[in-house]
């Protein structure tokens, strides 16, 4: 049976949750925001490893403690400009661990929410899949398109769109191709760079829960929602 690894992409600054530390590093329900996805996917029964890719310079992650997840966590300080970058770069670090055909999910540092079940309902629904997937939502509001003023040029249909979360889940190998031969700056998350081989990824149902912080108002919310997972 083919392994699965976690990579958590964890380079950047968070510049729009306006603190001088990066967000992954900003505490959250007594924790590092990042420390709660590390613990959920560490903690997971079917998942091998947990790879966290960090800027070259940080300083930040060593500061914290981490021995619970000895054995099961792994630092690789080859973050890159953009999130596909320190994606790719992740992979490449990770070759002499992974085999082909086993499976990466990829998770954001700012999702701290995730929780097993939703887990579990992706690695389920894609054990078998030949291309791969990620969880996702289908869009509930009503969606406008500006005209770089803030003003409405036209109300757009929902149906059928989805927002996007993470884990997204493919093999190592296609991952790594995708990302490798994806355009530049046309990804702006893997599924999106698997698309560009002409495949169709997998929307697995996500939770409205598993929110990204981005702005600080994101981050009272996600605290509430940790203190029902807890």
């Amino acid at each position: 049976m083919p392994d699965i690894y976690a990579l958590i992409p964890a380079a950047g600054s968070g510049s729009r949750m306006g603190a001088e530390i990066p967000k992954q590093y900003q505490m959250l329900a007594g924790k590092p925001l990042i420390a709660h996805a590390i613990g959920t996917l560490c903690a997971h029964p079917r998942v091998r490893a947990a790879f966290v890719v960090l800027a070259p310079g940080d300083t930040y992650f060593g500061g914290h403690d981490w021995s619970a997840h000895r054995g099961r966590l792994e630092t690789l300080f080859c973050g890159g400009a953009t999130r596909a970058a320190s994606v790719f770069n992740g992979l490449v670090a990770m070759a002499d661990v992974v085999e082909s055909d086993d499976w990466v999910l990829v998770h954001d540092a700012a999702r701290p929410c995730l929780d097993a079940v939703l887990i579990d309902r992706l690695c389920g629904e894609l054990a078998d899949d030949n291309v791969g997937g990620l969880l996702a939502v289908p869009v509930a509001d009503t969606l406008k398109r500006d005209d770089g003023n803030h003003r409405v040029t036209e109300t757009v249909s929902r149906e059928k769109l989805w927002q996007a979360q993470t884990p997204q889940m493919f093999r190592y190998r296609l991952l790594l191709e995708a990302l490798r031969s994806a355009k530049p700056g046309s990804v702006t998350d893997e599924a999106s760079a698997i698309e560009q081989l002409g495949l169709h990824p997998k929307l697995v149902p996500g939770s409205s829960r598993n929110l990204k912080v981005t702005f600080p108002d994101d981050a009272l919310i996600a605290e509430n929602i940790l203190k029902t997972i807890t």
